[in-house]
């Protein structure tokens, strides 16, 4: 095996990652790198779990990039971040600093390893207007009556949202010459944190509980006070979907903990049943009990890296 240049350590939400990560860039001199597709947001902190004190390990402030990206309110995509995770990726190189990548969004983890060149063809409001009524079957149907493409073999038609991304590739690609940009080639390793569903659940609701307590609800309150549009903060999802549907009076306090909690618990579901996706892709995952001590789900890593030296 080559000397990996990229450490990837990921995992449902509430799992304990970032502080392993930043454990691990301590140990092995490493920078932190977030793999989180909201967390890109500035004061999108509290509900998208910016604990800036888990970058800190024995009174070390440890390096970390891709947080903090741009104004809540704007929206950002999966090529935004390949281009910004290779910008911060190359200048890590050049400084001979091990980048450690580290995350809950599965599709923003897998464009990167398996550089996925289709990411950069940008979105067709106007094409997406125009099948908006059509049901999963008939834009499959639709999709099969597009001339073929190099994509068309390759598209994933499992849901509506990604039956109509591989209509809009095609579409691009029968009108568009196509060139892929270059980016670095990556040998990562990839360590995933684990538990038992029941252990996960409880520690989702424990935090959300936290959260709900300790500023979130007035964390989303200061967001719309600063003119940024509810609808917006409901695009986001999860946390400020739901505080701002019950700051407009949609769901009492009582339902947003509820509902909140349930379906952050699917959302952790629905994540590890991406990565086992990755699995099956080829990405060979070194799963890790998130319910061992830090410093036993390090020396895992640690002998795993000793070990394919």
């Amino acid at each position: 095996m080559s000397t990996p240049n990229l450490l990837v350590i990921l995992g449902a939400t509430a799992m304990g990652k970032t502080r392993l990560a930043a454990y691990a860039a301590y140990q092995l001199g490493g920078e932190v790198l977030s793999a989180d597709s909201r967390q890109v947001y500035k004061g999108l902190d509290i509900g998208t779990g910016k604990d800036y004190g888990d970058y800190t390990v024995q009174d070390f402030a440890v390096p970390y990039h891709l947080i903090d990206l741009m104004d809540a309110g704007k929206t950002y995509h999966v090529n935004q971040f390949k281009h910004d995770f290779f910008t911060a990726f190359k200048q890590l190189q050049q400084r001979s600093v091990m980048p450690i990548l580290c995350g809950g969004s599965g599709l923003y983890i897998d464009a990167v390893l398996r550089n996925l060149a289709y990411t950069s063809i940008p979105n067709n409001f106007q094409l997406r207007a125009s099948v908006a009524k059509l049901n999963h079957n008939e834009l499959i149907a639709y999709f099969n009556t597009l001339p073929a493409t190099e994509f068309t073999a390759k598209a994933d038609l499992t849901s509506i949202k990604k039956t109509i991304r591989a209509i809009e590739i095609c579409d691009y690609l029968n009108q568009y010459e196509f060139i892929p940009i270059e980016y670095p080639t990556l040998k990562p390793v990839i360590f995933g944190l684990h538990s038992t569903v029941e252990w996960r659940s409880q520690r989702i609701l424990a935090r959300l509980h936290h959260r709900l307590n300790n500023g979130l609800i007035e964390e989303v309150q200061g967001l719309l006070d600063k003119g940024i549009d509810a609808e917006q903060l409901i695009y986001y999802g999860l946390e400020y979907k739901f505080v701002t549907q019950h700051l407009l009076g949609v769901m009492s306090y009582q339902a947003l903990e509820e509902l909140l909690g349930r379906a952050i618990i699917q959302y952790a579901k629905r994540q590890m049943t991406y990565f086992r996706k990755m699995m099956r892709d080829g990405h060979r995952i070194h799963w890790i009990d998130a319910t061992l001590s830090l410093e036993n789900q390090f020396a895992e890593i640690k002998q795993h890296l000793h070990e394919n030296k």
